[in-house]
């Protein structure tokens, strides 16, 4: 039986990387999907490739950052499926790997808007028209391992995936009477296309983060993290709430 049969999910960053990958596996896992993306050339081709193998998809053009977007995106998932069983938050930007000493104003607000703001509002229309219509709910986090250490990323980079950390542990504490669960992923190094989102990158981060880069056994794939994302949005892990699970091929283990 397919583990996601007539479930409706959402999935953010679709066009993309892990994104793609999850969309691809929850689409063959029977769930109907809204493909939602900054990418609209990117999301649109993913959609119309899942529907040409069967599946039922929609593309919409979303940034995360901005509040009508995200809340039509709940909204069309509601009107188009009818319910929404599944939101999973993976849109993400990179900062430049700038300690505190470097970070502007102007990009902490943008890492911070697309990488926790985004996320915030997202699972709290979620949360309220699940809450409203007395439904479960189901929202699985990409995270980052930079969201539990420092020396991943940039200053930026690592608070807005600290704070991700803690929209997860709480809203899952808060809402487990309701039915509603909430679980983080943290990848480690995982081939993506995230690293184009980085701009004149800082020679003293690049550095420092290189100490800890240069442990890490090995590349992981975008598939690799859709697994996790397809365990988490099964009834395989109904008793899974407020977790974070580390998807690094043992990179953190030893620190």
């Amino acid at each position: 039986m397919s583990k996601l049969k007539n479930k409706i999910a959402i999935i953010t960053g679709a066009a993309s990387g892990m994104g793609k990958a999850t969309a691809e596996i929850y689409a063959k896992e029977g769930a109907k999907l809204i493909l939602a993306d900054f990418n609209e050339e990117g999301v649109k081709e993913l959609s119309n490739t899942l529907n040409s193998k069967g599946h039922e998809t929609l593309a919409l053009t979303v940034d995360v950052s901005d509040k009508e977007d995200v809340e039509n995106m709940i909204d069309t998932a509601v009107t188009e499926f009818g319910t929404l069983d599944i939101l999973v938050n993976n849109a993400g930007i990179m900062d430049s790997f700038e300690p505190v000493g470097e970070i502007t104003d102007e990009k902490w607000d943008r890492i911070f808007d697309v990488n926790t703001k985004g996320v915030m509002r997202a699972m709290r229309r979620a949360v309220n028209y699940w809450l409203d219509n007395d439904k479960a709910g189901n929202i699985i986090n990409t995270i980052s391992t930079g969201g539990l250490n420092g020396a991943h990323a940039g200053v930026a980079y690592g608070a807005s995936k600290h704070a991700v950390v803690a929209l997860t542990k709480n809203t899952a504490f808060m809402y487990a009477e309701d039915n509603i669960r909430v679980n983080g992923i943290a990848p480690g190094a995982v081939d993506t296309n995230i690293g184009s989102t980085i701009k004149n990158a800082s020679e003293k981060g690049v550095a420092r983060t290189g100490i800890t880069q240069a442990v890490s056994p090995r590349l992981g794939k975008s598939e690799d993290i859709a697994n996790v994302a397809l365990f988490l949005g099964s009834d395989e892990s109904d008793f899974v709430n407020g977790t974070i699970v580390v998807a690094d091929g043992g990179w953190t283990a030893g620190f």
